[in-house]
């Protein structure tokens, strides 16, 4: 099946291009933002307690955290444990599911890395033109 992302020279049909929206929709329902993904590789590091993924995703806030790990857990990328004891302990970590990103994140990440190397070069040439 042929989607947006094809290369060749054929456009894709109307029923083409509406189930890619579709499956671009669900995905970002999913993971989409500017935190879901972040807590996604925080916790590849391995197993975190809130306050240690708080700590590691720099910026976000506590009720954006717990509401995102719920998100992320209601759509099967976390798992959250309670040990009981003295003190409670909650810990957050990834499931098998989550592997399924690897491609993903992997895409984005070197994506991002060139986008940002890209901006960066336009802005040095932009100065220099500018003075």
């Amino acid at each position: 099946m042929k989607t947006i992302t094809n290369r060749t020279s054929e456009k894709p049909t109307a029923q083409q291009c509406t189930a890619s929206l579709g499956a671009v929709g669900d995905a970002l329902y999913a993971i989409g933002g500017k935190w879901k993904l972040r807590i996604i590789i925080a916790l590849s590091e391995g197993n975190k307690r809130f306050n240690e993924l708080q700590r590691t995703v720099v910026g976000i806030s506590a009720k954006v955290l717990s509401d995102e790990l719920k998100e992320l857990e209601m759509n099967g990328f976390i798992k959250r444990t309670v040990f009981t004891g003295t003190p409670v302990v909650v810990e957050y970590e990834l499931t098998e599911y989550s592997n399924t990103l690897q491609d993903v994140m992997r895409s984005l990440s070197e994506w991002g890395a060139m986008h940002r190397e890209t901006i960066r070069k336009g802005y040095k040439a932009a100065m220099k033109h500018k003075n």
